[in-house]
C-alpha cells in the first residue's frame, strides 16, 4: 500500500485478518493527520469518537515512520490487549518487522529473590505461593499477567514482587536473571515500547533529573486515553508519606538487625515505632481527608517526634548499612522518608495543597501541586519529539482548552472524529421527570423508581452508574427490598466480586442489571443487547472535597478565573461522556442513556452535557423510550 488513505479504504489487507473491517473514513484522516505529526515532530490532540479505530490509526503510522516510538495506554489490561492482539495483527498485515517491547512497572514482575526469602506466610495464601513457584520454572518474562490462576488482587503478590524501596539492584544475588532488569533491556532496545502512563511520567521525570532513563533514544510519543495524564500527572509529582510504609519499614528493620546485639539500636527502633503510634493516636478520629493546615499546631509535637526518631535510626544504620546490602537499603529508605516528612511539614516548602487523609488503621500525609502544566510542558520541551494524544474524550464540544491547558500545550492541533456509528438513530437520552435535587436524601431511591421502569421495555441488561459508593450502596439495598423490580435479572454490584468477573457474568447473563461507580465509567466495553440501558444517577461533579480538585480550583481562583466554569463543568463533561460512552460499542448496538440528574434542565449549564451527547436525540417521554427501545429489538431480532 502506498498510502495510509488506501490501507484503510475497501482493499484494505485489514479485510482479510479482521473479521467485520469496514473503511472508515475519520480512521483514514486521523492515520495521516498522526503520519504527518510524526515526519514534523510536532503535536497533536485527536479525540476518536468509539468505532473510529483510533489504535490501528495510530499504530500504523508510527510502524511506518521508521521513528523510535514509545506508546503509553491507560491500565495494564490495555497495554496487554495493544501488544498481544493490536500490534501482532498490524504488523502481520504490513509485513513490516519491527522490534517490539512491552513494559510494566517492577510489582508486575516475579522477583525471585524475594519468592526465595519468604517466610512465614499466612495459610490463607500457600496455595497462591505454590502457584507461583511452580510457574517459575516455566516463565519466561515473569510477567504476572501470564499466570491467570491466581488472582490479580491475591495477597500473594506484594510477597513475590519487588519496589524500588524493597529492590537490592546489582546488589541482588538474583540481578542476572532479574525479570525487571530484562524487561528494560529488552525496552532500550526496541523500536516501539508500550508502557503504560505511571511509567511513561517516571521516565521524563528521570531525563528532567539528570538520570538514566528507562527509554533513551526515544522519537515518538503516542499516549492513549490520554484524558487521564493531567490528574495522573498531579498525583505524580506530588509528595506523600503514609504510616504504614513507616511501619513496614520500622518491622523490617526489627528483622533486618536480629542478629546484631545492639541495644541502643533496639531502643531506636522502639522510639520510632512509639512516635508513630503518638502521632496516629494525635491525628483527627473522623475518616477522610483533611487540610492540613488547621491541624499543624497540633499535630507539630508528634511530627517533630517523629522526624528525630527516623534521623536517630538513621545515625545508627549508617555504620551498618556499610557491611550489609538489605541494612543499606532500608537506611536509605528510611532517608527517603525523613526528607519526604520535612518537606511536607514545612512552611517554606513548594507550592501545594497539604492534606491528611486519615483511614481506620492508617493515615497518609500529602502535598499535591496546584498545577503541573509548566512541568509536563517543560519535561515535553526537553526531549524534541513528537507527541500524539489521542482519547474518546478530550474537547468540550470542539474545545480542547481544558485538556490543553492542563497539559502545558500551546498552539497545538486539535481535531475531532466522531462515532462512525449511527448515533442518532440507535441512541436515545431519556431525561425522567420530577425527580427532586441530588441532594434529597431519597434521591437514590426514587432514581430507581424512575429507572426500573425501563426493565419492562426491554430485553437486554442495565447499568446503573453512580458517583459515589454511598448511593451504589443505597442502590444494592433498595433493590433487596424491591426484587421484584429485577423481573427474574441477575442483580450484580461492584464490591460483590472482583471487576472482570462481574463484567464476564454480566455478559453472560445478557439482561442482567449492573451497579457500579468509580472504574466502571470508563474501559468497559459490552456489546451486544448484554447492555442496552445506561442509567446515570447525579452529573459526575467531582467533589469539591477532592485534594485534586481542591489544588485545581485554588490555582484557577489565584489567577482569577471561574473554577466551576473553567474545571468543574469541563471535568464532569468529559465524565459524563465517558460513563455515557459504555453503551454504543459496536455499530448494530442501541440503547437508551438516562440523565436523571434534573440540573440537565434546571441550570444554564446544563445545555452543555446534553450537547456532549450529540446527535442523540433526548426526551423526558417514558412512551417515546419504550417505543424506541420495542421498535429496536424487532430491527434486529
Amino acid at each position: 500500500m502506498t498510502s495510509l488513505s488506501e490501507f484503510f479504504g475497501p482493499e484494505s489487507p485489514l479485510s482479510e485478518r479482521l473479521p467485520g473491517f469496514q473503511p472508515r473514513a475519520g480512521q483514514a484522516w486521523m492515520a495521516e493527520a498522526v503520519a504527518e505529526t510524526l515526519a514534523d515532530s510536532g503535536r497533536l490532540v485527536v479525540e476518536a469518537g468509539t468505532g473510529t479505530g483510533k489504535t490501528f490509526a495510530y499504530l500504523l503510522p508510527a510502524l511506518f515512520s521508521g521513528k523510535r516510538t514509545i506508546i503509553s495506554t491507560g491500565t495494564k489490561a490495555l497495554q496487554d490487549q495493544l501488544y498481544h492482539r493490536d500490534l501482532p495483527l498490524i504488523t502481520g498485515v504490513v509485513g513490516r518487522p519491527i522490534h517490539t517491547a512491552l513494559l510494566k512497572g517492577r510489582a508486575n514482575y516475579l522477583c525471585m529473590h524475594r519468592l526465595d526469602t519468604v517466610d512465614e506466610i499466612p495459610a490463607s495464601l500457600l496455595s497462591d505461593l505454590q502457584a507461583v513457584q511452580s510457574w517459575r520454572h516455566r516463565t519466561i518474562d515473569g510477567d504476572r499477567a501470564e499466570l491467570t490462576e491466581v488472582a490479580e488482587d491475591s495477597g500473594i503478590w506484594p510477597w513475590v514482587t519487588s519496589t524500588a524501596d524493597n529492590c537490592l539492584g546489582q546488589q541482588c544475588p538474583d540481578y542476572s536473571d532479574c525479570h525487571v532488569v530484562k524487561a528494560r533491556r529488552e525496552a532500550q532496545e526496541a523500536d516501539l515500547v508500550v508502557v503504560n502512563h505511571h511509567l511513561l511520567l517516571a521516565d521524563l521525570a528521570m531525563k528532567e533529573q539528570g538520570f538514566v532513563e528507562f527509554l533513551p533514544g526515544t522519537e515518538a510519543v503516542i499516549v492513549d486515553e490520554a484524558h487521564q495524564i493531567p490528574d495522573l500527572a498531579t498525583q505524580f509529582f506530588g509528595v506523600s508519606l503514609g504510616s504504614r510504609e513507616l511501619e513496614r519499614l520500622v518491622e523490617e528493620t526489627r528483622a533486618a538487625t536480629l542478629v546484631i546485639a545492639d541495644t541502643e539500636l533496639r531502643r531506636r527502633i522502639d522510639r520510632l515505632h512509639t512516635a508513630l503510634l503518638a502521632l496516629r493516636s494525635a491525628a483527627p478520629r473522623e475518616e477522610g481527608r483533611h487540610e492540613l493546615a488547621a491541624m499543624l499546631p497540633s499535630l507539630r509535637g508528634s511530627l517533630n517526634d517523629l522526624g528525630d526518631a527516623l534521623g536517630t535510626l538513621i545515625s545508627a544504620l549508617a555504620e551498618l548499612g556499610a557491611s550489609d546490602a538489605e541494612i543499606d537499603k532500608l537506611s536509605q529508605q528510611l532517608m527517603a522518608a525523613g526528607e519526604k516528612l520535612a518537606l511536607l511539614v514545612s512552611e517554606d516548602a513548594w507550592d501545594g495543597l497539604r492534606w491528611l487523609e486519615i483511614n481506620p488503621r492508617s493515615l497518609r500525609i500529602n502535598l499535591t501541586p496546584l498545577d503541573v502544566s509548566s512541568t509536563l510542558s517543560g519535561l515535553m520541551d526537553n526531549n524534541h519529539q513528537a507527541w500524539v494524544f489521542t482519547s474518546a474524550t478530550l474537547a468540550v464540544g470542539e474545545d480542547f482548552s481544558h485538556f490543553t491547558s492542563r497539559m502545558g500545550l500551546s498552539g497545538v492541533t486539535g481535531i475531532t472524529f466522531p462515532s462512525p456509528f449511527a448515533v442518532a438513530d440507535n441512541g436515545l437520552v431519556y431525561m425522567p421527570n420530577g425527580l427532586p435535587a441530588p441532594s434529597d436524601p431519597d434521591y437514590t431511591d426514587l432514581v430507581l423508581e424512575a429507572v426500573t421502569p425501563l426493565l419492562s421495555a426491554t430485553d437486554g441488561g442495565m447499568f446503573c452508574l453512580f458517583t459515589s459508593h454511598r448511593a451504589l450502596n443505597a442502590a444494592a439495598r433498595w433493590f433487596r427490598r424491591n426484587r421484584k423490580v429485577l423481573k427474574g435479572r441477575k442483580l450484580l454490584a461492584q464490591g460483590s466480586a472482583p471487576r472482570d468477573d462481574l463484567l464476564r457474568r454480566f455478559r453472560e447473563q445478557g439482561n442482567a442489571v449492573l451497579l457500579g461507580t468509580g472504574s466502571f465509567w470508563e474501559g468497559v466495553d459490552v456489546r451486544g443487547p448484554a447492555l442496552t440501558v445506561v442509567a446515570i444517577d447525579k452529573l459526575p461533579f467531582a467533589s469539591p472535597a477532592d485534594p485534586l480538585m481542591m489544588a485545581r480550583l485554588e490555582f484557577i481562583r489565584r489567577n482569577g478565573g471561574n473554577g466551576f466554569m473553567e474545571h468543574q463543568v469541563p471535568q464532569a463533561v468529559l465524565s459524563l461522556k465517558q460513563g455515557a460512552g459504555r453503551l454504543l460499542r459496536d455499530e448494530r448496538d442501541f440503547g437508551v442513556v438516562v440523565l436523571c440528574d434534573p440540573r440537565i434542565r434546571g441550570k444554564s449549564y446544563g445545555s452543555v452535557f446534553l450537547e456532549a451527547l450529540a446527535p442523540m436525540p433526548a426526551t423526558d417521554s417514558l412512551q417515546e423510550v419504550k417505543k424506541f427501545l420495542a421498535h429496536r429489538q424487532a430491527s434486529v431480532a
